[in-house]
């Protein structure tokens, strides 16, 4: 799958100061492209998690317009959309987002119970043999660490092998060792023909590029 963005930007509103208007994300082109690994670098508060949530259907643009394999993304209706995203794209956020009352197994099959689809077990049981989560799949979210989580949370957002994978900061709480395994993980996800954006402070993120971006400001820049 193709995604596409042309002149899209993101306008907020707030109150006080001299001015009540500010672009989080100032007029911006961007394509991902199926097999490609790109790498979205840059200070907090440089607009890149804004621009990412834009592209994976999350923030309707101010202006411009998102397309995937030429599909207007915000054309959809909403609840077409949600079924859109569900099906063809992962997300991988920041943060904890496990769901505390149901054990990690289940945390990952999510993604099919949404709409009743058949869970997809054999694949829920590889990523977490492939993410050394295996052996927690009957735990709760409370009983594991950060890093854990966080693993549910990767394997959750690739259970139902997207065609666009979304990975916001997704090594924020693991050691070298396992931040090592996921970009290997995620360049093999685009080494088989899906589209993957990374947005991340990891330096280390460069050397699995195909692709290095950078937002200063709210300016989409060449790495």
């Amino acid at each position: 799958m193709e995604l596409k963005a042309e002149k899209i930007t993101r306008e907020f509103i707030r109150p006080g100061g001299k001015t009540n208007r500010f672009f989080a994300v100032k007029e911006t082109d961007l394509t991902l492209a199926s097999g490609k690994l790109t790498v979205l670098m840059g200070r907090s508060g440089s607009g890149k998690t804004t621009l990412l949530n834009m592209l994976s259907g999350l923030l309707m643009p101010s202006t411009g317009k998102i397309t995937a394999d030429g599909r207007d993304l915000y054309a959809m209706p909403d609840k077409e959309l949600s079924k859109f995203r569900n099906v063809h794209m992962g997300v991988i956020p920041q943060g904890q987002t496990a769901i505390h009352s149901l054990n990690v197994t289940e945390n990952i099959l999510l993604p099919f119970g949404l709409y009743g689809d058949k869970p997809d077990e054999a694949r829920a049981k590889e990523l977490m043999e492939r993410l050394d989560i295996a052996e927690l799949a009957s735990a709760r979210p409370a009983e594991l660490s950060g890093g854990e989580l966080r693993r549910v949370a990767i394997a959750r957002a690739l259970v139902r092998r997207p065609e666009v994978i979304f990975a916001d900061e997704p090594t924020g709480d693991l050691d070298d060792e396992n931040t090592a395994a996921v970009f290997t993980f995620l360049k093999e996800c685009a080494r088989e023909g899906a589209a993957v954006l990374v947005v991340t402070h990891e330096n280390e993120a460069v050397n699995y590029a195909d692709e290095v971006l950078r937002m200063n400001a709210g300016t989409l820049e060449q790495g």
